[in-house]
């Protein structure tokens, strides 16, 4: 039975399992596999298990990555940077109403991933095309929300920490105010919105915990028994 890992592969964090191929591996350390895409870089996230079948979705890992594989790696790095304004130009050129987020080449530089945001249905089979030629490579449109946007670019959240997003968190849960009024926040939206313009995560962090003790809390305005005699509660 095949032995494999999971990988993290592209800005995007996708997960993937890779055939170790009896190479000594450990969580967090970097890697060349090849995949469906071409040789990509990844990082391991979790450690070797076997599995009753390899799947043609299945990669394999061809070797830690090395000295020479650093150098590359900051080069396809730069060169991304490079036609960053071609692409801009491009998408300009063909009035597509998308927004770039960034672009992301294989290791082996044989596709472009162009990751970008839009809110309407957008045909870019145009711009494909005139990217492939100016470029010299195949290239893959993904289209983002605007939460896995501001998770690959980054920033600084209102608390003043870097964003959860982009040091932690990998799964967005829904966020709603209802969150906030179980919670007794101010509903003051501005307030309440992320940098990436939807509600911030963090409101679902204590939401369950709240929820579960409001069920034990006599409610406002009711008439309690204390030791002091009976009372009215007036806050929470």
């Amino acid at each position: 039975m095949p032995v494999v890992a999971g990988v993290e592969v592209r800005r995007t964090k996708d997960r993937i399992y890779c055939d170790v191929n009896d190479i000594d591996i450990r969580i967090g350390a970097r890697v060349i596999c090849e995949t469906e895409h071409g040789l990509e870089v990844g990082v391991v996230f979790e450690k070797e298990r076997m599995v009753e079948k390899k799947s043609k979705d299945i990669g394999k890992i061809l070797r830690l990555v090395n000295a020479e594989d650093e150098k590359r790696i900051r080069d396809n790095l730069t060169k991304a940077r490079e036609v960053t304004k071609t692409v801009i130009e491009q998408i300009q050129k063909h009035d597509l109403n998308m927004k770039l987020t960034c672009l992301d080449y294989t290791y082996d530089r044989g596709k472009l991933f162009v990751y970008y945001t839009t809110e309407t249905r957008v045909d870019f089979r145009e711009l494909i095309k005139d990217l492939a030629h100016l470029l010299k490579t195949r290239i893959q449109m993904v289209q983002i929300g605007v939460r896995d946007a501001t998770q690959i670019v980054g920033g600084l959240g209102p608390c003043g920490q870097i964003l959860c997003c982009c040091v932690y968190l990998r799964d967005f849960r829904p966020c709603t105010m209802e969150m906030a009024k179980e919670q007794d926040v101010p509903i003051n939206v501005a307030k309440l919105t992320g940098i990436c313009g939807r509600l911030m995560c963090c409101l679902s962090y204590e939401y369950e915990c709240y929820k579960e003790v409001g069920r034990e809390l006599p409610r406002m305005n009711s008439m309690v028994a204390t030791p002091h005699g009976a009372g009215k509660v007036t806050k929470l």
